[in-house]
């Protein structure tokens, strides 16, 4: 992979952008909710490196605290493929019969919908609940949505489709590595199923996973941020890439900062992203070596 200079100066970046998110509280000049009228759409100034925004905010102050959205919505990714995707995936491509058929279909049956569709109606559904609850689940799910600034349904969605390609992923290569003689070997000696999977094929598909999971993460954080942009992702006043680039957008013939800044790094982010996804993918295939 260190022959990859892309591919390491994207992990750099990728190691930054955490920093910058773990200690947005000590490298922000500026609290991202505090407003300075006075100074309303100021240009990049010595003051605001970003400039200001509309209501006097200081968008790098924002930008850093948005940082933490993104990555926030890139870690549960990542969960959900691997406490969901991988699970069933192996379950699917080891036993087969009846419970192949399930999970397949269900990933069929799901990736039938428009992504971006299904996300806006369950995200809307959602809040139209959580929101006039008065007690029991429905209650308590509203408080901690509000508690995630309005995340909780973009988990929710993104928990139903991020995990479908990585499951269909680990099914096809266990298909194929069950079948292997080392395989045959274990069972031989009286290895139980439990074994054959997570110490025999799991460690054999760990590869094509990290290397999936690497190339969803771009695509969680622009669906936030494409959520954010349509007023269906954080609410304000947590600052969202997202959101930012929405303000942006409104004024961008006569102030281009408030949008130039938050999407040059939400570019830069998805692109670095992309760039570690095809360094690891090259590091990780046996095929790939000379």
């Amino acid at each position: 992979m260190l022959r990859n200079r892309a591919s390491v100066v994207s992990l750099l970046f990728i190691v930054l952008l955490v920093l910058v998110a773990l200690f947005a509280n000590a490298l922000a000049p500026y609290p991202y909710e505090q407003q300075d009228l006075d100074h309303a759409d100021d240009g990049p100034s010595a003051a605001h490196i970003f400039g200001t925004d509309n209501l006097g905010r200081d968008l790098f102050s924002r930008v850093l605290y948005g940082s933490r959205i993104s990555l926030a919505v890139a870690i549960v990714d990542i969960a959900i493929v691997l406490a969901i995707g991988v699970p069933l995936g192996l379950m699917a491509g080891f036993f087969g019969r009846w419970l192949d058929m399930l999970v397949m279909r269900t990933v069929d049956i799901l990736y039938a919908f428009p992504n971006l569709l299904l996300i806006i109606v369950i995200i809307t559904y959602l809040r139209a609940v959580l929101d006039t609850a008065t007690g029991g689940l429905a209650q308590t799910l509203g408080a901690l949505d509000r508690l995630t600034g309005g995340l909780l349904g973009v988990f929710i969605a993104l928990g139903l489709l991020s995990w479908l390609t990585v499951a269909r992923l680990v099914r096809g290569q266990v298909l194929s590595l069950k079948e292997k003689e080392y395989v045959e070997a274990a069972r031989t000696i009286g290895a139980r199923d439990r074994r054959i999977m997570f110490n025999h094929l799991l460690p054999n598909v760990m590869a094509p996973i990290i290397v999936a999971a690497t190339f969803g993460i771009p695509g969680a954080i622009a669906a936030e941020a494409g959520l954010s942009f349509l007023g269906l992702g954080v609410r304000p006043p947590l600052p969202s890439w997202g959101i930012l680039i929405a303000e942006g957008v409104r004024v961008m013939r006569t102030f281009p900062h408030s949008l130039i800044f938050p999407g040059g790094v939400l570019a830069v982010t998805l692109i670095c992203f992309n760039f570690l996804g095809d360094g690891l993918r090259d590091a990780l295939d046996p095929r790939m070596k000379v």
